[in-house]
């Protein structure tokens, strides 16, 4: 089941109902050829420019994704000064010219079609989610090319930590939580995380793996009771899937780049675009260039 928020996020407190602002797409996916995880970035985004949506976890294994914000100019310093408040949700990659659509980040890429889904906002509702953003690309929009923790799950497989989501071909579970980011300007809003459930042996390996990559987010913000975020229900996440856990698995939270969309509900600019969650950008770079050793 699918679940949109019905208030304010900046509430920080959530009920859930079937709705059209993340249905159909925040559904179960999994991508038509099994071989996703061996395609070149160059290789995704060009399926992406053709239609192909769905989560990207998984997808170019061993290459950097990331979350993207486009904002007018406007807003772009209040964005800015949002993200170097809030390292931890919102590690910032790249930030464009206004009105640029490419990035040193990805060679040939285009940020208005190479994503697999976007979601388009104004005064902070949910308008649409397309599979392109040309038709309502601005000349003064600012883009931001924020860390995800999609990156390090490279790492966290390789030391033999399993990620359920993958296995079970759904996007992973994101929650609003209780706790505030740091307002900046006009914006403000509730921290955003991502969980992925972990066997208790694999723990020290998933805190030790994810902290080693700073720049997409870093070691979890929590581990253990759902509660001590706010978060009622595990089951009922505010973006992506519930993700099936096995009984003895932890639930381990880090901060997520879906808290600059949370800040757009809060804070109601006239116009905004966004990855949907999940559905990041693939870029060219490989995790290991964000590796603190």
């Amino acid at each position: 089941m699918n679940h949109t928020t019905t208030h304010d996020p900046d509430q920080a407190t959530t009920t859930h109902d079937p709705g059209p602002a993340t249905a159909p797409h925040d559904r179960p996916f999994a991508f038509v050829d099994p071989h996703a995880h061996a395609w070149t970035p160059e290789e995704a985004r060009a399926r992406f420019r053709t239609g192909v949506a769905g989560p990207t976890a998984g997808v170019a294994a061993g290459h950097t994704q990331a979350n993207l914000i486009s904002v007018p100019a406007d807003w772009a310093y209040d964005m800015l000064l949002f993200c170097q408040r809030n390292p931890k949700p919102c590690p910032v990659l790249d930030v464009t010219d206004a009105g640029a659509w490419t990035t040193p980040l990805a060679r040939g890429a285009d940020l208005r079609t190479d994503l697999p889904r976007y979601r388009v906002w104004e005064h902070g509702e949910l308008v649409a989610e397309p599979t392109d953003v040309v038709d309502v690309w601005r000349k003064d929009l600012v883009s931001f090319l924020i860390g995800c923790s999609f990156t390090f799950e490279s790492a966290l497989t390789e030391a033999g930590v399993p990620m359920r989501h993958i296995e079970q071909g759904r996007n992973v579970s994101m929650y609003i939580t209780a706790r505030r980011c740091r307002p900046a300007g006009r914006l403000r809003g509730p921290l955003v995380v991502s969980m992925r459930p972990v066997p208790p042996g694999h723990l020290a390996a998933t805190i030790r793996e994810s902290s080693l990559l700073p720049a997409v987010h870093g070691g979890p913000v929590h581990c253990g009771e759902p509660a001590g975020l706010g978060i009622a229900d595990l089951s009922r996440p505010d973006f992506g899937d519930p993700v099936d856990a096995e009984p003895d698995d932890i639930p381990v939270f880090w901060a997520c780049g879906v808290t600059p969309q949370a800040a757009v509900m809060a804070s109601r600019p006239p116009f905004a675009i966004t990855h949907a969650p999940g559905q990041m950008f693939l870029t060219d770079a490989r995790d290991e260039q964000y590796r603190v050793l």
